[in-house]
């Protein structure tokens, strides 16, 4: 080959091996750009498949093959190509633009694109100075996980300052409009509790909330400068956290005079390491209330109240269950499938118990109160209260008679155990019900007992689980297996695996008939493996 084809052709090669840096940029863009989390789906990836793996050790194999100076041109561009074969290949299912949600070029996107890029230059602008610019071209696209978690790092002081101005716009409404703000944070339950206490202060106070899941530090800014306007009394704003610090931050400009903790466990254990960590983390949110409503059915709850009663910061501590009555506010189900309320042990009234959530009632119920609503207004507005979209929410299909249960923004033990009481309740003697279902994610160390567990329990309730993906998979199906192994107990008679959520629906519309039930019990973004 000519010299300047051959110059030609490894521009174009090394120019190539840069595009699997659009694979983790759009992780990253899933993952929140929050640098630190590209490796784990990396090391995900590359445990899937032993052809990852193979990938994987191959393109290592070539990219040194791709450095060895006694080789020719021809053979160095030929291993050069190869290797970018493995590189666009692997890891195989990761793509580029996606499934469940697409590759979206947002202004922050862009940003990172162009700093992955100026990165690769450097690279290979090093490796062009040692007489090496195709090796150094390669090396980068072999690293490209790397290359983008140095993108997140470097852009991450810009996207904090830009985003800055956002909030400074929204702290400035705040302190105009001056709302009172109830804050609310939980392992989960969090958008629950939000739409029933929105639902309860309507034709009461002229309330609105963040909507959707926006509760970041991004999300509330944005929230707050598009729909607070003059007049509004109640912000009702729901707060997560992935880590320490960032619920306080939040609180520093959006400081909730009610604050509302609703339950506590290990979602984002991964993250966190330990659940006393995420109490701590949660905890965040009481520093500047003056009231604190508590789900105290968690133990670490229950003791996080006694240990904010007894503090010297004079708060009013309001303490709810679904099963103590000598708390303030009771949300108790009974045997005739109602929920019974509870005023300081004092009976309010009672509704159907559907599929509402009794603690997140609770926590709605007490928060409404201190917003200034009366007993009579809640109870007026309790046959109102509904489930949010994605969370429990069911409809029959029309089309084909079969009843469906959406749960798919669910990703917690006890979510997925109150889900799969809302199955057993539905269907008739010849329903054949289904759960369909990736399992739960970050979950650390818990997260293969819980998709055990919850494998398991599907037996008990389902004819046929559906299990979508390969991130849970095992733990799944020896929960089922288990369950199996008890016939006398075991309702299960079907386990299939399917590679994404499409292969699941498909096979539910080939197989299910009018009258029968599926539940879709989370869903997991595509990516993951």
């Amino acid at each position: 080959m000519g010299h300047e084809l051959a110059v030609v052709a490894a521009v174009i090669i090394g120019v190539i091996a840069q595009l699997p840096a659009l694979k983790w940029v759009r992780v990253a863009q899933r993952e929140h750009y929050l640098p630190g989390r590209i490796g784990g789906f990396f090391a995900l990836w590359f445990r899937a498949s032993f052809i990852n793996q193979a990938l994987l050790v191959v393109g290592l194999i070539l990219l040194v093959g791709s450095f060895v100076r006694s080789f020719g041109t021809d053979a160095h561009l030929g291993l050069a190509a190869l290797l970018v074969l493995c590189l666009l290949a692997a890891p195989v299912g990761l793509g580029f633009r996606g499934r469940t949600s697409k590759l979206a070029l947002t202004s922050r996107m862009r940003r990172l694109l162009v700093t992955v890029g100026v990165i690769d230059a450097l690279v290979t602008l090093i490796g062009w100075l040692i007489g090496a610019p195709l090796g150094f071209a390669l090396l980068s696209g072999y690293l490209a996980p790397l290359m983008v978690e140095l993108g997140l790092i470097a852009t991450q002081p810009l996207e904090d300052r830009l985003l800055g101005r956002y909030v400074d716009d929204a702290t400035e409404r705040l302190l105009r409009i001056r709302p009172k703000v109830v804050g609310i944070t939980g392992s989960f339950g969090k958008t629950t509790t939000k739409n029933y206490l929105a639902t309860l202060l309507e034709g009461s106070v002229r309330a609105i909330a963040s909507p959707a899941s926006f509760n970041n530090r991004g999300g509330l800014a944005r929230s707050i400068n598009e729909r607070l306007v003059p007049g509004t009394e109640v912000f009702i704003a729901e707060m997560g956290t992935f880590g320490p610090g960032e619920i306080a931050a939040l609180c520093s400009w959006i400081p909730p005079q009610i604050a509302v903790l609703t339950a506590l466990g290990p979602v984002h254990l991964e993250r966190f390491g330990s659940e006393a960590s995420i109490l701590r983390a949660k905890l965040e949110i009481t520093e500047q209330a003056s009231v604190v409503i508590i789900n105290v059915d968690y133990p670490r709850l229950a003791l996080a109240a006694k240990a904010l009663a007894g503090s010297a910061t004079e708060r009013k501590i309001i303490k709810v269950s679904a099963v103590q009555l000598d708390v303030d506010v009771t949300v108790k189900p009974n045997e005739e499938g109602e929920l019974v309320i509870y005023l300081g042990g004092q009976k309010l009234d009672k509704i159907d118990a559907g599929d509402i959530a009794p603690t997140n009632l609770a926590c709605a119920i007490a928060a409404a109160l201190e917003c200034g609503v009366t007993g009579e207004a809640i109870c007026a507005r309790l046959a109102f209260i509904a489930s949010p979209a994605n969370r429990l929410v069911t409809a029959v299909v029309p089309e084909s008679g079969v009843e469906v249960i959406d749960d798919t923004y669910n990703s917690n033990p006890a979510g997925a155990r109150r889900a799969l009481a809302a199955l057993d309740r539905r269907g008739g003697e010849t329903s054949t019900k289904f759960v369909v279902t990736p399992g739960m994610v970050e979950l650390g160390t818990r997260q293969y007992p819980e998709n055990y567990a919850l494998g398991k329990a599907v037996g008990r309730v389902a004819d046929e689980l559906i299990v979508v993906a390969k991130t849970n998979r095992a733990a799944l199906i020896e929960g089922a297996a288990e369950a199996q192994a008890d016939a006398q107990g075991c309702r299960l008679r079907k386990v299939l695996t399917v590679k994404d959520r499409t292969a699941a629906i498909a096979q539910v519309k080939r197989t299910a008939k009018p009258g029968d039930v599926v539940l879709y019990e989370n869903d997991l973004p595509d990516h993951y493996p």
